[in-house]
This record gives C-alpha cells, sequence and structure tokens, in this order.
C-alpha cells in the first residue's frame, strides 16, 4: 500500500502524497482491515496486531474518543472528512496527525473507509503554504502572472487583472504585447527569456509600461520573476511578480528632481546664469519645453514693482527637447507682453499658479504672430503648467512648462513640484538680483571714482592696471590719476587708502576729490600732501563720533605718492607720504628706485613732508604702484620689487603690454590686497613750441609783450589768435607791472594742445576777477581774461606767481575778434 517514490505529478512537498502519507482501511463497524508500512512507522504498530481490531480501542485515548466521535459523525454525514486527531503510539504517547478519509464502497454494497494519514506539523505546513498560493491569486495586492516557456500566459491573479483592465479568462493564453505597448514589450520578454534560459532570478527590476486600454498614462511597476521547474528538473515556465510603483517612483523622482534643483540653480550670482539653471533643470524631467519670464525692472536688477505684473517681460531662458520649438518660442533677450488671454498673463495678474490640463488646439491666444502661431500648430503642445517667481514677498516673473511629446498631461502633483522648485528658483534670482544691483552700484561707484579712459597728454604717455581684492565690489581703497595742470605739466597719483570694500572706496573717493581740488589751485606736492593729512584726520574723526571707536585710535589712514612732471624742463617733483617709492627706467633699460623723502602716512597729523626733484630724459618710464602689487603671491617686499623692477627693464613694448607682463608676473591669481599700478612714459615739449621772455617791469612792458606775442604767434600759424592773445597779454603784463614790486617779470608762451600764455612775477599777491561798476574807470581786466579764454589761474612758486591762460587752437579768427571786439564796446 506504501509507494516511496512520488507519482507523476505530485508535489514532493504534499504530506499526503502516496510516498509520504501512511495508509489504513477500516470497515464499516470501525475495524482495522488494511495497514500499510508508513503507518506502522507513524504509530509502531506492525500489521499483525491492529487488523480485526476495532480502531477505537487501540488508537483513541479516552480523553480524546469524544472528537473522534465527533469526526466520524461529519465522515458518515459528508461522505469523507479531513482533520488532525490525537492518535496513541503503540508506545502510549499521543501523536496528533492530519487525517483524510473517504468512503470505499465494495461489491455487495459493504461500505469501508479509506484513510490517508501524515504527521500534524507537516499538513499543517503544507496546508499554509496551499494558503499562500492561493492568497497570491486571489487576495495578494501585487500582481502576479505565470507563464509557459513561450511566454504565453498560463494564469494571472485578481491583482493583476486589476491592473490590466482584462480578466484573468481573456488574458489566459496571450502574450504581453497584447495588453502592452511600445518597447516595453520587448525589454519585458527580453528579460523573462534571460530568467528561463540562466535561472537567474530577476528581483525588483523598475521599468516603464503602457497599457493598450490606457496608452496615455505611463506607469511604472517593479518586476520580479523566477523559473518553474518540475521535480525532475523540467522547465515549466516562468513566473513574475508585477507590482504598481507609479506613485513611489514619481515621488522619489520628484525628490531627486528638487535635489537637482537645489544643486544646479544657483552655482553663480549671475542673473541670466540662474535662470537657464532653472530651464535646465525642468526640461527632459518635467516638460518638454520650459522658458522663463523676467520683469524688465528684474532683468535689469532692479526693484520690482507692483504695476509691472501686467508690463513687458524679458524672455531669460528657453530649453526644449524639440529643437522647432526653439525657434518657435520667443529667444532669449527678447522683450515682449503677454496677450491679456494666455495663462501667463492671469498668472502675473493674480500671482498664483495656473495648471491647463488640456490645451486649446489653436495657440493664438498665445502668439500673435501669424507665422508663429502656424508653426506652434505642428508642435502640438497639449498641457501647460503657469507658476509665479516670487521671493520676499515680490513678483520677479514666471515659469512656463510645456508638455507635448509626452502624451501625459500635466496633473496636480506636477503643479506641486513646479511651485517647489520655482520657490527655491526664485530665491536664487532674487539673490541674483540683488548681486547685480549692488554689483551695477558698486561699478558705477567705481566709474565714479576712478578714471576709466585716460585722455592723451602732451607730457606723458600714461597706461593702468586696477585690481579690487574684493571681485564682488569691484571698487577698493587703491587709486591712480593723471590730472592735466597749467603750463603742460600733469601730475601723477598713487593712492592707498587702509581696508578693502566700499567703505575704503568711499574714503578714496573723497580723498580724490580733494586730491584735484588741491592740483587745481597748483600746490606744490610736498603741499597737497599737508593738506590731504588734515583731510584724513578730519575723516577720522568724523568716523570716531559716529563709530564710537576709543579716541586716538587710528581707524582712517591711508598712503599717497604725488609727482608733477614739466614737459618743458624734463624736471619731476615729487613728494610721498608713507608710499613706496616710484621705479624710473630710463631708455636704455636703466632700473632705479629714487632715493625720496618717505614721509609719513596720511592721518598720523602734524609731520612735515618734503618734496624732491628729478630730471627725466625723454621717453622714461615713471611706474607709481601700491603695496599690494609688489607683495602679493607670498612675495616679501624686496622680493617683489625686484620681480617688477626686472619686468619693467625689458624693452620693446608698449604700456598696456608692460600692464599685462607685470600682472602675469606678480599676480599669479587674483590679489589679496587692493592693486593699482600707472605707467608713465615721458615726453618733451620740442623747443620750437616754447618761447620765453625775461623784460624789465616799465610802462614800456605791456608793448613789448604784445609784439612779442603777435610775432611768435604769426611764427606758428596761428594768426587767428593773435589780437585776443595780445589783448590777454597786454593785460595780465600790465597787472605785473603794477603789482610786481618792481622787479622783472617773465612772459612765456606755450603751443601745445591749447595756446598757454604765462606771466610770472615775484609778488605773492593773487588777482581777483571783479565786476566793475559802470562809473569805474578800471577793474575790468581779469573779467576780459576770463571771457577770452578757456581756462586761467594762478600758481604760487617760491619765487613769486605765475598767471596762465589758456586758448583753444580750435577758435575761429573771426568768431574771436567778434568777441572781443564786443566785450572791448560794453
Amino acid at each position: 500500500m506504501d509507494a516511496r517514490a512520488p507519482g507523476p505529478g505530485e508535489a514532493p512537498e504534499d504530506p499526503f502524497a502516496l510516498h509520504n502519507s501512511a495508509s489504513a482501511v477500516l470497515d464499516g463497524h470501525g475495524r482495522v482491515v488494511g495497514w500499510s508500512e508508513r503507518a506502522q512507522e507513524h504509530l509502531g504498530y506492525p500489521p499483525e496486531e491492529v487488523l480485526g481490531r476495532e480502531a477505537l480501542e487501540f488508537l483513541c485515548d479516552p480523553r480524546d474518543r469524544e472528537a473522534v466521535r465527533d469526526a466520524a459523525a461529519a465522515c458518515e454525514r459528508d461522505r469523507g472528512w479531513s482533520g488532525i486527531l490525537p492518535v496513541l503510539h503503540r508506545s502510549g504517547r499521543r501523536v496528533e496527525l492530519g487525517f483524510r478519509a473517504r468512503a470505499v464502497v465494495r461489491a455487495g454494497s459493504a461500505r469501508e473507509w479509506f484513510l490517508v494519514v501524515a504527521p500534524a506539523q507537516e499538513v499543517l505546513r503544507w496546508e499554509t503554504d496551499r494558503s499562500v498560493l492561493d492568497g497570491l491569486f486571489r487576495r495578494s495586492p501585487i500582481g502576479l502572472s505565470v507563464h509557459a516557456p513561450d511566454l504565453s500566459v498560463l494564469r494571472i491573479n485578481r491583482a493583476l487583472a486589476r491592473f490590466t483592465q482584462l480578466s484573468a479568462a481573456e488574458i489566459r493564453g496571450r502574450r504581453i504585447g497584447d495588453f502592452l505597448i511600445g518597447p516595453d514589450v520587448k525589454t519585458i520578454e527580453t528579460r523573462l527569456r534571460r530568467v528561463l534560459e540562466t535561472g537567474a532570478p530577476l528581483i525588483f527590476t523598475e521599468q516603464t509600461c503602457r497599457l493598450r486600454s490606457d496608452p496615455d498614462h505611463e506607469r511604472v511597476v517593479s518586476v520580479s520573476a523566477f523559473r518553474m521547474q518540475d521535480p525532475s528538473g523540467g522547465i515549466l515556465g516562468v513566473t513574475q511578480l508585477v507590482e504598481d510603483v507609479t506613485d513611489r517612483y514619481r515621488a522619489r523622482h520628484r525628490l531627486a528632481l528638487l535635489n537637482r534643483a537645489s544643486s544646479r540653480i544657483g552655482t553663480t550670482l549671475d542673473l541670466g546664469r540662474t535662470t537657464r539653471e532653472l530651464a535646465d533643470v525642468a526640461v527632459p524631467d518635467l516638460a518638454d519645453a520650459v522658458s522663463v519670464d523676467l520683469l524688465e525692472s528684474v532683468a535689469r536688477g532692479e526693484e520690482p514693482a507692483a504695476r509691472e505684473a501686467g508690463g513687458p517681460v524679458r524672455r531669460m531662458a528657453v530649453h526644449s527637447v524639440m529643437a522647432e520649438a526653439l525657434r518657435v518660442m520667443y529667444s532669449d533677450g527678447e522683450l515682449f507682453r503677454f496677450d491679456p488671454r494666455t495663462p501667463q498673463a492671469r498668472c502675473l495678474a493674480e500671482q498664483r499658479p495656473i495648471l491647463e490640463p488640456v490645451l486649446r488646439s489653436d495657440p493664438g491666444w498665445y502668439f500673435r504672430d501669424q507665422e508663429r502661431r502656424r508653426r506652434a500648430l505642428g508642435l502640438e503642445a497639449h498641457s501647460l503648467i503657469v507658476v509665479p517667481l516670487t521671493a520676499r514677498g515680490a513678483l520677479l516673473g514666471l515659469l512656463s512648462l510645456w508638455r507635448a511629446e509626452r502624451p501625459e498631461p500635466f496633473e496636480e502633483d506636477d503643479l506641486t513640484l513646479a511651485e517647489e522648485f520655482a520657490a527655491r528658483a526664485a530665491l536664487c534670482i532674487d539673490n541674483a538680483r540683488r548681486y547685480t544691483q549692488q554689483h551695477q552700484a558698486a561699478l558705477t561707484l567705481q566709474r565714479s571714482l576712478l578714471p576709466q579712459a585716460l585722455p592723451e597728454y602732451s607730457a606723458v604717455e600714461v597706461a593702468h592696471l586696477y585690481l579690487p581684492a574684493d571681485p564682488a565690489t569691484g571698487v577698493g581703497g587703491d587709486w591712480f590719476d593723471v590730472i592735466p595742470l597749467s603750463g603742460a605739466r600733469v601730475a601723477l597719483v598713487v593712492g592707498d587708502v587702509v581696508g578693502h570694500g566700499l567703505h575704503a572706496a568711499a574714503t578714496m573717493g573723497r580723498l580724490r576729490t580733494a586730491v584735484h581740488t588741491l592740483a587745481g589751485l597748483d600746490y606744490a606736492p610736498d603741499e597737497v600732501l599737508s593738506h590731504l593729512d588734515d583731510l584724513v584726520n578730519r575723516l577720522a574723526a568724523e568716523q570716531e563720533r559716529a563709530d564710537g571707536h576709543p579716541p586716538g585710535q587710528q581707524i582712517v589712514g591711508a598712503t599717497c605718492l604725488y609727482a608733477v612732471y614739466d614737459p618743458t624742463s624734463r624736471r619731476c617733483t615729487l613728494a610721498r607720504a608713507g608710499h613706496l617709492p616710484p621705479v624710473v627706467v630710463t631708455s636704455d633699460g636703466t632700473v632705479s628706485l629714487p632715493d625720496l623723502p618717505e614721509g609719513p602716512p596720511l592721518g598720523l597729523g602734524g609731520l612735515p613732508f618734503e618734496s624732491a626733484e628729478l630730471e627725466l630724459a625723454e621717453g622714461s618710464l615713471l611706474a607709481l604702484y601700491t603695496d599690494g602689487l609688489v607683495e602679493a603671491g607670498g612675495l616679501d617686499l624686496d622680493q617683489g620689487l625686484e620681480r617688477l623692477r626686472e619686468v619693467l627693464s625689458r624693452p620693446g613694448r608698449s604700456l598696456e603690454e608692460t600692464c599685462t607682463d607685470v600682472q602675469d608676473a606678480l599676480l599669479p591669481g587674483h590679489p589679496p590686497d587692493d592693486v593699482a599700478l600707472l605707467l608713465a612714459r615721458t615726453r618733451v615739449l620740442a623747443p620750437e613750441r616754447v618761447a620765453s621772455w625775461e623784460m624789465p617791469a616799465e610802462p614800456t612792458a605791456a608793448a613789448r609783450a604784445r609784439h612779442l606775442t603777435e610775432t611768435t604767434l604769426t611764427g606758428w600759424g596761428l594768426e587767428e589768435l593773435a589780437f585776443t592773445a595780445e589783448l590777454v597779454v597786454s593785460e595780465l603784463v600790465t597787472n605785473a607791472y603794477r603789482y610786481g614790486g618792481g622787479t622783472p617779470l617773465t612772459l612765456r608762451l606755450i603751443r601745445d594742445r591749447s595756446l598757454v600764455c604765462e606771466v610770472s612775477d615775484s609778488s605773492s599777491t593773487a588777482p581777483h576777477l571783479r565786476r566793475a561798476r559802470t562809473t569805474d574807470e578800471g577793474g575790468r581786466g581779469l573779467f576780459l581774461v576770463a571771457q577770452l579764454t578757456e581756462r586761467w589761474g594762478t600758481r604760487y612758486t617760491r619765487d613769486g606767481k605765475t598767471v596762465w591762460t589758456e586758448f583753444s587752437l580750435a577758435a575761429a579768427a573771426e568768431g574771436h575778434s567778434e568777441a572781443v571786439a564786443n566785450l572791448v564796446l560794453k
């Protein structure tokens, strides 16, 4: 009655299979009439001890007889029974066994009961497995499909039937391509065949799929698969478990997109780049095309105004997976206004996000241009999200997201995602806008504080290098200047205010303005520095009162080098206040650092400054610089000066090329301190362009001066200025004769970019311009001088003073004559 080997189609784990179970036969009176060897193994009774005996007599404990009678009654009633009952082992211990009982009818209507028995634990385990299998097909939320070796469907569970929207009967015998579309079918079948061929399972592999019943929605499923085999190792097919993880995938995808947005948007404070980063993040992960538009004021870096919501916007960035879309959409930099009918206009007006899951087929509401409208029709954009870009309560612009190639429309979750990273991007855009605003303000300050383009000078050829330590503001405390002076002279200035940034720049601006004023008064270099020292002390006192610093603490300081070069005498007068000496390079390449009196830094107060004078050959190079140039890159002062000397000694270069070489040699990276460098190559006025006479102070001096002026100007080809110049020179010489104390006076004419007339005497009395009354016999001379010249002024020397005037060489002779006549008549 036993069969040790599993029969065909039997599962080796089935406890009631013939090769696993024990069996017995009871007659209609409950006597044992059949007993298998496996029954003896389970209960210990040999056949000869049990055959013919009633089962209740020796197999049932008195305590269990009630349960056994109930089972027997159920078996009689139902013609069979299965369950677990306790049975006595031959040794006397109780053993729980699983039973399956079936009625057997023999000839003559005799009825017997065939019992199949297995250990209760194995039965329970088997029943549990059967329950799990039943649950997988009936109650599991995870889809399950069983495929034959040719991948046709043998069976699916209810979850997969709901997913495919087909019943189990409809899908049985069909193939995957019958309910999925696109390349997803090939992907799934390739993976299942690999499982069939190799036996290696597929575990939690995510992939997209589209159902034929719902082709507009892309789903994401997680697939696991294993190969099925019979007990002998034959391949029966493959089973796959399919879980719809679309929501989980999208949530993970949105989180990843937000993370990318956080890391990729706002990497710089450049407004244009920040908006392009926003566009690049959105495509293609969220949209097929995207545009970023800012209010015009925001695009300029200014504060946004509420009234701009309906005004023009500037396209800052556009990106698309479709090349044609880039040709249709407004390009970067375009300024335009949205039609009031568009979702964009509503978004700006209402400052709220707008979701248009299904767009109208005619894009005429967006493009007024007929050609753009026609081409936009071919894009077949079908869904739109518009999100306002707001930061710190202010509207900056908007973000537009389009879908055309991706079939599924935008949903509420997509809108939430767009709002989230638009909010993050808007903050970065506002930071970039604020930086742009501050940077433009700093550049404006820099342009107002430093010379941007140096004009041509007769005295020198100049070039400069300026690098602030703070690249964000673009300004610092160093400055340079070239100031034209009377007599074709020029002042060269380099200074360094303690500190960096805007505060130092503001102080520098005040000092530079003061230098211009002092230079205009023609003070000597040491006198200029003395006045600057007083100004720095006043600035320090103001700041001390404002900031509450301890008394006596130097909170404003500066150094300065001031030089005046005269191209007629080739003499250069210099004074320095705590500043490094200039470098002088002769035309033959000889380099020297002149031994100048050092002088204290500006702001110490009460200490004297001294000037020194150099005679410079024509073509000499004068280099004025700040300490940031020679102390950058970890160099000490001596090393930096030596390297500067070496670079400046190279011949055959323009001044601009020399500036570049200096920067390359001494500033390998961005300098930690402000850097200013001013290069000046000296020029000399030819002797034939200068005429000078010394004459005694006598009544005939004015007549002689007029004659000399007329003769000289005629020789220079400036006859048209002769009459005017004679009149001015006559007035100046007359004043020198009257108020000069009787000492000889000097007349000098210089033909430069303008005509310069100078009259010098030993008196220090300053001439004053006044308006004479109609009854006055005099007092009109300097008024005439001021009216007839471009500029005039007085400069003082150790020997007296010089009154100078300048005439424009472009003045028309007729115009001058008429102007002079009118003034004289008045």
